[in-house]
């Protein structure tokens, strides 16, 4: 499980923009469990996304279809970078900063 941070000025909405966003890039709708908001797509067998305990993160987890194609691969991960920059507010390269600042 990952946690990202949310971008000052992101995180008014973030529940909502944290659900429409799995349904506007991954073109799937999620099925909800106690908070826990579920897709299947492509490469990941299971996407599981919540909010963090005070509200100001987003908690990821993720399960690999190993037996993915390449087409299938960059597909899924073009999508999942995008929910997440539209998600957190951040881009790749600033979410890989703030993850190696972290550790």
């Amino acid at each position: 499980m990952q946690e990202y941070p949310i971008k000052r000025g992101f995180k008014d909405g973030l529940g909502e923009r944290m659900v429409a966003s799995l349904s506007e890039c991954f073109d799937v709708e999620p099925s909800e469990t106690a908070g826990t908001y579920t897709i299947s797509y492509g490469a990941l067998k299971m996407l599981a996304v919540s909010l963090g305990p005070k509200g100001s993160t987003v908690l990821v987890d993720t399960e690999s279809d190993l037996a993915a194609d390449d087409e299938t691969i960059l597909d899924t991960n073009r999508r999942f970078r995008k929910y997440l920059d539209s998600v957190t507010g951040y881009t790749s390269k600033e979410r890989a900063k703030k993850m190696q600042k972290a550790d």
